[in-house]
Order: structure tokens, then C-alpha cells, then sequence
């Protein structure tokens, strides 16, 4: 009989990938013993029907299970029963990266009060290790950036764009049939799975606290044939990449598409992968690389942290820099339908202008707060690529044209 028993929440994507990446595992003195699910009628063979329940009381309640794994996609549940968990003594995994991010600093507080660790490497990229080597290997780093690719979703979609000449569309069913993204992707392509997690991140890399309402975001659904044709015109790729950099006191945070030249490690990394760049005084740029999204790789992620409580590993989180969270100027490429739709004097300075008949074009820096009013106002008809910012993907304004 296993010491560790499993209380399951959840068995959609990574549920499944937990069930058979620990079914197939021989080192792990733990075992699933319940799985809590919604839906009464599906057919989830060959696990036996027994293991299945439809009440939470049945986990929470049961004193022989020690550990609780919470993989559903409703936030404010899951918060619910994170914390339940937490209070009954019950360790605690979770993949649900709006739930942590935005609740973080009360799971902090009942981890500490109820001496009950909760673990959530799985919310963050994916196979990537980037809470734990943060947590560990990078404590004593002071760290100044951190950034990358932080969406398996997009980046997928992004790939087929790039690569294959897909539309949109063509790329998100794609994505969503290989169960990379949701049936509603909004999360995802909308740049606001990313920004969850870059919020996460923070706490572990420069010790504060930001609710991922004060991080800016823009997606890559309004991506056209233009802003592709453009990146190809100069060698460059698309990627949503989240971003935060720290230099003398302040705290720059964004989620958003970027124009990456062949030189950016982020440029080569394609399909579902993710890629985590770590900033820091001492190790300088460090590159970890990892598929993002997927059943068993997330699945994989959960089950180390299941693997490692059973060790009593917990995080220890580091002590809060003096930082001040600041939106700075940030060279941007800004597409748009109509011309009227943006007032060029809210740019410090505009380095590459072109307005055609279907649509135009302006490349300079302007403040987040300025580009919001722009965005707002246009809606669907534009779209912002950023090219550099504290620490450059990018100087696109090397790389203009000038139109007589």
C-alpha cells in the first residue's frame, strides 16, 4: 500500500496526463486514490468507476489522503479548494495559474499558518523547471530580467503562421485539435495565460507581489497578413513574449507580441515549446527550453511536484527587493485601419511612418498609457507590435524603410 494517497480534482487534459505519467512511474510511493469530477455519464475507461466521485467532501474529508491535486479550470473553485486543503493539513499541487496568480499572497499567509506546503510548477510553462530553479538554484542571483515565451498556444499558432503559411483560423483549430489550446482560446491568444504566469514568476525571481491586473497585455489575435508580411520584408518573427526587467528601482512588466530578429534565442524556438531567458548579475543570460503545453508534459510537471512533496520540499520564498512597479517608453510598430484612429502627437518620437489604402503603419516610442487610449479607441482595426523596451528584442528603427 502506497504512504502517499492522492486526492484528484479535475481529469481533463492534465489530469490525464498526471494519471498515466504516475500509473507508469515505479519510483513513487504514491498513488491516486479519488478523482473528483463534474460530469456524472462520461465514459472514462479503463480506470475503474470507483475511483471516480462527485463530491469534494470525499477528498477533503478523508483522513487517509495526503495530498490533493487540483487540476480544474474554474478559478474561484479551485481556490476554494486549495485553501480547504490547506486549513485540513493537507499538502497541495495545482496547475492553476489564475487561481495562484491571482491569490498569491493568501496562499502565501495559510501556507505559513497551517505549516501545509502548496507547490504549483505545473501553472508555469509547462516541462519547464522555472519555479523550482528559481526558487533554488537562482536564490542567491540578483536578478534583472526575466522573459520569454511563456505560452505553448500561441506559439504554436504563431509557427504555423510563419512557417506554413496558415491563416489565423487554420492555425487555431489546428491548436485546439491537438489539444494545445481551449475550445475558447481567449486565455491564451489573448496574452492573458502568460500574463498569470509572468505575474507568478515575479514573486519568485524579484520577491514582490503584482496582481496581474497591473500587467499590460495584448494578444496576437489581431495579427494580420500585413504585420506578417512586414516581419518577413526584414528577416524577423513573431512572438508573444512576456517580459519583466528591473533596472535601478523599477519594475517594468509586459505581455505582448515582439518583433525578434535570428539573433534572439526566442527566435528559433517554434510549435508548443516554450523558453524561459534568466537575467542576472552573476550567471548573466541562462536559457531554459521545454514544450509548454500537452497532456503529459504538464502532467510530468505535476507529478515532480507530487514526487517532491513526499521529499517535504517546500518553496521558500525570498525576501521583497525595493522595486517600484513603472511603465516606461517602448518602441512599438503600430498597425492600423484608419488613419484617424491615431493621434501621432502622444508619440515621443516616430522614426518610420507609411499609410496606404487599405491600411498604414507607424513605428516609434510611446507610453503604455498613450498606446492603451490608441488601442481602445481603434479596437479591431490595429495592432501593436513592440520591438524593445528596458532590454531590447530588437531596434526596429535600424531597420527602416523610408518612403518618399
Amino acid at each position: 500500500m502506497s504512504k502517499y494517497k492522492i486526492g484528484l480534482f479535475g481529469f481533463g487534459c492534465v489530469g490525464k496526463g498526471l494519471y498515466e505519467t504516475l500509473t507508469t512511474n515505479n519510483d513513487l510511493d504514491a498513488e491516486i486514490s479519488k478523482i473528483c469530477v463534474k460530469n456524472k455519464d462520461k465514459d472514462r475507461s479503463p480506470i475503474a468507476s470507483e475511483k471516480f466521485i462527485f463530491s469534494a467532501d470525499e477528498i477533503l474529508n478523508d483522513d487517509s489522503i495526503n495530498i490533493v491535486v487540483e487540476l480544474i479550470d474554474d478559478a474561484e473553485a479551485a481556490f476554494e479548494i486549495v485553501t480547504k486543503s490547506l486549513k485540513k493539513g493537507k499538502a497541495v499541487v495545482t496547475a492553476n495559474k489564475k487561481m495562484v496568480a491571482e491569490h498569491l499572497p493568501e496562499l502565501i499567509a495559510l501556507q505559513k499558518e497551517y505549516n501545509t506546503p502548496l507547490l504549483y510548477e505545473g501553472a508555469v510553462c509547462g516541462s519547464i523547471p522555472i519555479i523550482r530553479n528559481l526558487n533554488d538554484y537562482y536564490a542567491s542571483e540578483q536578478i534583472t530580467e526575466v522573459k520569454g515565451i511563456f505560452n505553448g498556444s500561441s506559439n504554436y499558432i504563431l509557427t504555423k503562421l510563419f512557417q506554413e503559411g496558415q491563416s489565423y483560423d487554420e492555425a487555431l483549430k489546428e491548436a485546439q485539435e491537438n489539444g494545445f489550446a481551449e475550445t475558447d482560446p481567449t486565455l491564451d491568444v489573448g496574452g492573458f495565460d502568460p500574463k498569470f504566469k509572468l505575474s507568478i514568476v515575479i514573486q519568485h525571481a524579484f520577491g514582490i507581489s503584482v496582481s496581474p491586473e497591473k500587467i499590460f497585455n495584448w494578444g496576437i489575435q489581431n495579427i494580420s497578413d500585413e504585420d506578417i508580411r512586414f516581419a518577413k520584408e526584414r528577416n524577423l518573427k513573431i512572438k508573444l513574449v512576456a517580459k519583466a526587467t528591473a533596472v535601478n528601482g523599477q519594475l517594468s512588466l509586459l505581455v505582448a507580441p515582439h518583433y525578434i530578429d535570428s539573433d534572439n534565442p526566442l527566435y528559433h524556438v517554434e510549435n508548443e515549446f516554450n523558453c524561459v531567458l534568466i537575467n542576472g548579475k552573476y550567471a548573466h543570460e541562462q536559457t531554459l527550453i521545454g514544450k509548454g503545453a500537452g497532456s503529459l508534459p504538464t502532467g510530468l510537471a505535476v507529478l515532480a511536484d507530487v514526487a517532491s512533496l513526499t521529499k517535504e520540499y517546500t518553496y521558500n520564498y525570498a525576501e521583497s527587493r525595493n522595486l517600484t512597479v513603472q511603465e516606461d517608453l517602448s518602441e512599438v510598430y503600430l498597425r492600423f485601419d484608419d488613419p484617424e484612429n491615431v493621434d501621432l502627437s502622444v508619440f515621443e518620437n516616430v522614426s518610420e511612418k507609411f499609410v496606404g489604402q487599405k491600411h498604414g503603419y507607424v513605428i516609434g516610442k510611446i507610453s503604455l498609457q498613450n498606446l492603451k487610449g490608441i488601442l481602445e479607441k481603434a479596437k479591431e482595426g490595429a495592432n501593436v507590435i513592440f520591438t524593445s523596451g528596458k532590454s531590447a528584442e530588437i531596434e526596429l528603427s535600424k531597420l527602416t524603410y523610408f518612403y518618399a
